[in-house]
């Protein structure tokens, strides 16, 4: 018996979307000390080294989950390898109105267009401090993600990303640029040639640590356009990409359930995997692949086409933690 498919996941499907993720948040910021202290000890097997960060298995909570950073020693007590916390954006901001979370069951996906809601580099920066003080920090990498504010004009969205880079600076140990989704105005004109140099390079100039910057891409993107962010990752030394955010290509689930926003779950599969391969096919940096990862042999795909490693969002609240273990042992079968 699955106890989360079969028990829990249809008493949590009962609610709200976003409310019943609160309540989850809640729950795993109050455990999260606890369940740190009985985190499966990990396989030395499934270690992996990254653009110079050392993971204990590959599989990773990707951004959009833990948005605020309530809940780091939670995700290391669950088993996952890193954990990616954001999108953070310079400015405290509420998102776009609600409902704005949509499960489609029958299709294993969901629709967002949350807005990047959260509570602004300064408040984060602080409540990772606290957590750094209390002793519960994770021993599993940390990436934090960047976004835009809505209300920073596009022309100013460098110094924005910078402001949020510099402040969280000492926390994380990479770092994502998210410049491709689909529910902030404009934002994915950040993909462009001319905006993401100038992002990239004023980025990397302040990156005085020397922290692992990635950059992470949108499913809708042509091949010239990949390539061309390719030539720009190769020329202001990138650490990685990760493939891909959600998708504004609806096409693969009925009309009814349709609405504004970023498509993400099993749909998305197939489009993100022929993105991670072209990636690998054109380029040695390394791509985190995220998209459509349901279960083991979806996992796996990635992996076979090239990904380092794998992030977990929509899969985890259609299958749960169970999830992280499957993928492990599906790996550690392969030898």
């Amino acid at each position: 018996m699955n106890l989360y498919k079969e028990v829990i996941r249809p008493f949590l499907f009962l609610g709200d979307p976003e409310k019943i993720h609160h309540l989850a948040m809640d729950s795993l910021a109050f455990t999260g000390p606890l369940l740190q202290r009985f985190a499966p000890k990990p396989d030395p097997r499934l270690e992996r080294t990254v653009f110079g960060l050392r993971f204990p298995n590959p599989v990773g909570l990707a951004a959009g989950f833990d948005k605020n950073g309530v809940a780091l020693p939670a995700w290391e007590g669950l088993g996952f390898g890193f954990a990616e916390i954001g999108t953070i954006t310079a400015r405290a901001q509420p998102g776009n109105p609600k409902p704005r979370i949509f499960r489609i069951p029958e299709y294993r996906a969901l629709i967002n267009r949350l807005g990047f809601n959260n509570d602004g580099c300064d408040l984060v920066a602080s409540r990772l401090q606290r957590l750094k003080d209390s002793g519960n920090w994770p021993t599993i990498p940390v990436g934090i993600n960047l976004g835009k504010s809505k209300v920073t004009p596009l022309a100013e969205a460098t110094a924005d990303y910078l402001l949020s880079f510099e402040r969280l600076l000492h926390f994380g140990d990479y770092f994502v640029l998210n410049v491709s989704s689909p529910n902030t105005p404009g934002l994915r004109n950040l993909q462009d040639r001319p905006a993401l140099d100038e992002l990239l390079g004023h980025i990397q100039r302040r990156n005085t640590a020397g922290k692992p910057v990635l950059v992470k891409i949108a499913p809708d993107l042509t091949w010239e356009a990949i390539e061309e962010i390719l030539a720009l990752v190769e020329e202001h030394k990138i650490a990685g990409l990760i493939a891909t955010n959600t998708t504004i290509d609806h096409s693969s689930v009925p009309e009814s359930k349709r609405t504004q926003g970023g498509l993400s779950g099993a749909p998305l599969q197939a489009r993100s995997t022929e993105i991670i391969r072209f990636i690998t096919q054109h380029s040695k940096v390394p791509v985190i692949a995220v998209g459509g990862i349901m279960n083991a042999d979806a996992a796996l795909e990635k992996f076979d086409a090239g990904a380092a490693l794998v992030q977990l969002y929509t899969g985890y609240i259609y299958e749960g933690p169970g999830l992280i273990g499957k993928i492990c042992r599906a790996l550690l079968q392969r030898g």
